[in-house]
């Protein structure tokens, strides 16, 4: 069964997740009320959370900055993100911390 914040869309998958800022390191708590949570270093100031959030996903899944998207939730702790040239299967994985 997909996990419930992962959703293949078109070139990519959407990712809904519960962002916790100021936090004492950036990482993946785990899946919270249907969204998946991570925790972020940065501050909820001038869009800081929002570029540590993108860069943190491009990083952890291994594409450019430029293939992750902001899609909703500029101003909320509940965002939508567009990852570009993955599939929901390598996110769940990654994400899982299998193969």
């Amino acid at each position: 069964m997909p996990a419930p914040w992962l959703k293949t869309v078109p070139a990519g998958v959407e990712l809904t997740v519960l962002v916790q800022p100021r936090a004492s390191r950036t990482k993946v708590v785990g899946e919270h009320d249907g969204h998946l949570k991570i925790q972020l270093a940065a501050p909820p100031v001038d869009g800081e959370a929002n570029a540590a959030l993108v860069e943190f996903i491009a990083k952890m899944l291994g594409v450019p900055r430029r293939q992750v998207t902001l899609v909703a939730g500029d101003t909320s702790r509940r965002k939508r993100l567009k990852v570009q040239g993955v599939d929901a299967a390598a996110v769940e994985a990654v994400i899982s911390g299998g193969p």
